[in-house]
């Protein structure tokens, strides 16, 4: 049985957990005052094949931090849309003054580079995995992580920055199933539009194409019964239904990789301290994919409890942290949920709302404050 003390514990070793390390290297803490903590080896986190959405906002973050360029597709124009209207709004790069609206990364091409810049500081950081967490204690002067190895580790702050899938996970205080599954993969066009990404809303749920190498990240929400219908249909036919749905603004979709389905819901944490441990990213907060924000909401607070850590490390901290952090986090948690609240709602009323979404895509593309807001709190939150 073996103990080792620190200034700060990360327990989990993912984006957010890894990018908030280099933060606090750079804000000058020692790499012998951290730890990080993960249950999966380095080569099953690099095994991950997800397709994430990095907004301009967390470039931003990652470069900060050092862990900048990655392996990445830029996104210059959005182009959302609703299935049966006329009404559309295209926002681009261009209107914003910025190189890309944002980026299609894998989850492993994202984390390369964290990992690069954190060998640097090895072995003074010290970076355990595979180790599981079992509990976690604390006293008044410290906490206490709980090894399943019987090992123990003593730190003033300890962050849980290991989310996971929603169907991973216990229910939080905000927790709702939306009763949709995402079927994910990769497709390819006869005729993509370079740097464009798509979001269609549709009856059933939201469709998403992100322009990711040669091809589109497919990321399509429907019920869980078509779900199981689509991952039955072979892939000429799933990808007539693609062209269905979508249209043919690409031409025609030609080729789709293996699919995979994930249950999608809101799981939110207060995100109010427990002492000296407090949740960031998916830990506090797992959020539907409709707005592509997840890993970016948990890399802005990455970037804030950085800031704060580095003044001092205390319980006080961590709830100046929470109140910093509230404003954003309220507002992308609500702007998702509702989204794809209004898409699961097959009530005469949800309906309605639907076809008032759709209605008002036409309106945004003549508001420019309103596409202006929009853009803004897709790339970097509320601020």
């Amino acid at each position: 049985m073996t103990q080792k003390t620190v200034e700060i514990a990360i327990c989990g070793a993912g984006p957010a957990g890894q990018a908030l390390a280099l933060l606090l290297i750079r804000r000058g803490f020692k790499p012998a005052d951290l730890i990080l903590i993960d249950a999966k080896t380095e080569q099953e986190a690099q095994a991950d094949k997800r397709t994430i959405a990095l907004s301009y906002g967390s470039r931003q973050i990652l470069q900060s931090a050092h862990a900048w360029p990655i392996k990445a597709t830029a996104i210059e124009q959005i182009h959302v849309s609703r299935k049966g209207y006329f009404g559309r709004t295209l926002i681009n790069h261009t209107d914003h003054q910025v190189p890309a609206l944002g980026y299609v990364a894998k989850y492993a091409d994202i984390l390369k580079p964290l990992s690069a810049a954190l060998e640097k500081y090895l072995p003074e950081l010290t970076f355990l995995r595979p180790a599981r967490v079992i509990a976690i204690t604390q006293t008044e002067s410290h906490a206490e992580i709980h090894l399943a190895d019987q090992s123990t580790v003593h730190a003033q702050i300890v962050v849980q920055a290991e989310g996971g899938l929603f169907s991973d996970q216990q229910a939080g205080a905000r927790h709702h199933d939306y009763q949709q599954t995402a079927l994910v993969a990769k497709v390819r066009a006869s005729k993509p539009v370079a740097a464009r990404a798509y979001e269609r809303f549709t009856d059933h749920g939201p469709l998403a194409l992100l322009p990711d190498d040669n091809g589109y990240a497919l990321v399509w929400c429907v019920e869980p019964d078509q779900a199981a219908q689509f991952m039955a249909l072979d892939d000429e036919q799933f990808l007539r239904r693609l062209q269905q749905t979508f249209g043919d603004r690409s031409g025609k979709f030609t080729h789709v990789t293996p699919r995979s389905a994930f249950v999608l819901g809101l799981n939110a944490d207060t995100g109010a301290p427990d002492g000296r441990v407090i949740r960031i990213g998916n830990a506090a907060q797992t959020l539907h994919p409709v707005a592509g924000q997840g890993l970016n909401l948990g890399l802005r607070d990455a970037q804030q409890l950085a800031k704060l850590l580095s003044s001092a490390t205390t319980p006080a901290t961590l709830q100046d942290f929470y109140l910093a952090r509230q404003a954003d986090r309220n507002m992308t948690i609500q702007i998702t949920d509702r989204m794809a609240q209004v898409f699961t709602n097959r009530t005469a009323g949800g309906m309605a709302a639907q076809s008032l979404l759709g209605a008002g895509l036409g309106l945004i593309d003549f508001c420019t404050p309103a596409r202006q807001w929009l853009a803004s709190q897709m790339m970097y939150g509320t601020r």
